[in-house]
């Protein structure tokens, strides 16, 4: 899968960006502090003057590849669930229903490791942005629309690939596309409960987010 994947570009959606950071140095530098930075001091205190002093650019060389934070928040969450996506279609390839959905559970749910395909990314910091900001992407006024024009495609392709797997599983289980949405944002949930109120969550050190939805979605579909 390593060479496979040493070979594959992350697709966003076009419209996402007003010039493909992937394309240029300065955007993939754009790419790479920006993680670093909303990391640290989070997205709501994320701006491009912040970012342009890290990189040694200003502000207007960024706006040349994203109108506003909110769509570099819209493509680093977009190019989170494509790598994702891709890890979910090479290493459940050819298992039978079963192992294939505990397979792609474990893949969206686990502790992530850093990818050495994708210098300028570093995954493991892209992920805790995922579980901490993630929502701030779509929890906006203008959701719908960026619905409409396709900014969710990967994200929602994900669920639909798990809702499938569920059905391959379970066709007579009724809530197969909230189900599949549960993995996904549960997972998110209970990693953020793990890390910041651990007295209302079962995981921990011992017990991972990726142990408890696997147990709730397999007991579920056997009932």
């Amino acid at each position: 899968m390593d060479s496979l994947l040493s070979n594959l570009k992350i697709a966003v959606p076009k419209k996402i960006y007003v010039k493909d950071p992937e394309s240029s140095d300065l955007g993939k530098r754009i790419i790479q502090h920006s993680i670093t930075l909303i990391d640290e001091i989070g997205f709501d205190s994320f701006t491009f003057k912040k970012l342009g002093n890290i990189i040694g650019s200003n502000e207007s060389s960024i706006y040349r590849y994203f109108e506003s934070k909110h769509k570099l928040l819209l493509y680093l969450s977009s190019w989170y669930w494509a790598w994702i996506e891709y890890q979910l279609v090479f290493e459940t390839h050819s298992l039978n229903p079963e192992n294939k959905l505990e397979k792609a559970i474990e893949i969206v749910t686990r502790t992530i490791k850093e990818d050495s395909n994708f210098s300028h990314i570093n995954e493991v910091v892209l992920n805790r942005i995922i579980v901490n900001e993630n929502s701030k992407s779509f929890l906006t006024k203008e959701v719908d629309q960026e619905n409409k024009e396709g900014y969710f495609v990967i994200y929602k392709r994900i669920v639909h690939r798990l809702r499938d797997m569920i059905i391959a599983l379970n066709p007579n289980y009724k809530f197969s596309s909230s189900l599949a949405s549960t993995i996904i944002e549960g997972s998110l949930h209970q990693h953020f409960l793990k890390d910041h109120f651990t007295s209302i969550t079962d995981c921990n050190a011992g017990v991972t987010p990726t142990n408890f939805i696997k147990n709730l979605v397999l007991n579920t579909l056997k009932s």
